[in-house]
């Protein structure tokens, strides 16, 4: 989508300096900024050299409030990263118009919203509900009894299973699997076999989630699966069943999460951290990557950062391996 400066700061709620009227169609990094591209720029030196640069438009904080800008545009912004981002968003709006294509499979008795576009090879199960201005990429799989909020994005070969529900604004990329069954068996203490025990329960996303590509999230065994508010799933990441997501977590790829694990509020979590059955993580805690956490275990601690297997403060951790480096040099000596 292409739009003036003018447009573009309005959209985003920010003041805008020098030429209003130049054209933009993307966002672009500095070294490869073209003659539609916006640009960012967080200190005085980067904003000269954004300047110099063929990008008619810099998003820039405060400093560059009184910066003569001759032909160009400066967007000024309080966070002026978070601006870029969110014009990235706006820069991207498909221009086609919303529609259903011919060869996607609709249920009659589906309710589809206001500019809702569902494309080729597309199902949408029986008595399904897509909110306004929702995408369902082609041969993505809406099941029977599937709710989406306004404005979802669900990506080419999603897999949603039935009764699932998705809030407003929720991001679903490529090949996602989302309310499928735990992993959970019973074992006859007779025959040695294992038989699979109820996974009857459902899988509730709320608002401003984002779900990467290739993850899959359990739905509940008796009762839910939740991911809160504003979460963010990358690549690759397995949630299992009972487990609970709080609001704004970030979670990195080929993550583990056993049943029934609860991450609190603001946990960021590095790639390849796994996590045992029935643990929790408190509020605000981060765990650097191949974080191993123990079943039932409780990881508290806002702001701190925890490393190794099991997990322990980072500082703890490094100073065990320090200990442990001396020991194996003084072994070597004797």
């Amino acid at each position: 989508m292409s739009c003036t400066a003018h447009e573009l700061a309005e959209k985003l709620g920010c003041r805008l300096a020098g030429n209003v009227s130049v054209l933009i169609s993307a966002v672009s990094s500095l070294q490869s900024a073209g003659h539609e591209n916006v640009v960012f720029a967080e200190d005085p030196e980067r904003l000269q050299i954004a300047l110099r640069s063929s990008a008619p438009l810099i998003i820039a904080g405060e400093f560059a409030r009184e910066t003569p800008c001759g032909a160009k545009s400066i967007l000024i912004s309080g966070q002026p990263r978070l601006t870029f981002a969110r014009a990235a968003i706006l820069l991207q709006e498909p221009n086609d118009q919303p529609h259903i294509h011919a060869s996607a499979v609709v249920a009659i008795s589906a309710k589809i919203g206001k500019n809702v576009s569902v494309r080729a090879g597309a199902i949408v199960g029986e008595r399904a509900q897509i909110g306004d201005g929702s995408i369902i990429s082609s041969h993505a799989v809406i099941g029977d009894d599937v709710e989406l909020g306004s404005d979802c994005r669900i990506d080419a070969g999603v897999m949603i299973y039935p009764s699932t529900k998705l809030g407003a604004r929720v991001v679903v990329q490529a090949g996602a699997v989302l309310g499928s069954a735990g992993f959970g068996y019973v074992r006859d203490a007779e025959t040695g076999r294992y038989e699979r025990s109820p996974q009857i329960g459902r899988l509730f996303i709320e608002d401003d989630v984002e779900i990467g590509a290739n993850s899959t999230v359990d739905r509940g065994a008796l009762d839910e699966t939740r991911i809160r508010r504003g979460a963010k799933i990358d690549n690759l990441v397995h949630i299992g069943h009972n487990v609970q997501i709080g609001e704004n977590v970030i979670i990195a790829a080929q993550t583990g999460i056993s049943g029934s694990v609860t991450i609190e509020n603001n946990v960021v979590m590095g790639g390849q951290v796994g996590i045992g059955d029935h643990a929790r993580v408190e509020a605000g805690a981060m765990l650097g990557g191949q974080c191993g956490i123990l079943p039932k275990k409780v990881l508290r601690g806002n702001g701190v950062v925890f490393w190794g297997t099991p997990a322990k403060p980072v500082r703890e951790y490094l100073k065990e391996l320090a200990f442990v480096a001396r020991a194996a040099k003084k072994k070597i000596k004797s």
